[in-house]
């Protein structure tokens, strides 16, 4: 199968196939739910762990997210408020939700939740850095679409054993610039454009 930028490509078959094996060819793509040969249902569920920025684990088996449903739209979002990201997928032909709790050794963390004045109110676009010792962590408030679903609007930060954040920096959409330091961890905030004090957000029941 080829698979062009262009929605109304038709591709020439490249070869001989053997059908006897199992071989197809679609011309485009884009049409493969409409073939005889569709290969939906049949994608495997794989999760990978990112180590440093420099390589990627495949932690699949060991998640337990090898599902054996369709899965379509995952969301990856703190649903029970302790700091560590969990992962909700979504399964394709009325399957189940599937809630995968994140049993990682909890770590330090710090959430960020933005108010706009001059920007949008969400803060949506804005650029936000953190200095931690002799790191610095950047992240972009962008609610992640997948297919149907959306991450919150919010950036996570995760802290390892880092006790304080040092600094904040935040570029909103409007191009202006705000600094907050000594911010303490393992709390969520929210953040008004042009306002020096942070607000806490204490999530129900805490």
């Amino acid at each position: 199968m080829a698979q062009p930028f262009d929605r109304g490509a038709l591709l020439k078959q490249a070869g001989d196939l053997d059908w006897r094996s199992g071989e197809f060819w679609v011309g485009n793509p884009f049409d493969l739910s409409d073939s005889s040969f569709n290969l939906s249902a049949f994608e495997a569920n794989r999760t990978y762990l990112g180590v440093d920025g420099e390589v990627f684990l495949d932690l699949t088996y060991q998640s337990g997210m090898d599902s054996e449903g369709d899965g379509r739209a995952s969301v990856g979002a703190d649903f029970n408020n302790d700091g560590m990201p969990d992962v909700l997928v979504r399964q394709t032909g009325g399957g189940p939700l599937l809630l995968y709790e994140n049993h990682f050794p909890k770590k330090n963390y710090l959430k960020i939740s933005l108010r706009g004045k001059e920007s949008n109110s969400l803060g949506i676009g804005a650029q936000i850095s953190v200095g931690v010792g002799d790191r610095v962590l950047h992240r972009q408030l962008y609610p992640v679409n997948s297919f149907r679903s959306q991450s919150p609007a919010l950036v996570h930060f995760g802290l390892g054993q880092a006790e304080a954040v040092d600094w904040l920096k935040i570029r909103w959409p409007s191009g202006k610039a705000q600094e907050f330091k000594n911010l303490e961890v393992n709390r969520h905030l929210r953040l008004a454009e042009g306002s020096a004090a942070p607000e806490v957000i204490h999530p129900p029941g805490s």
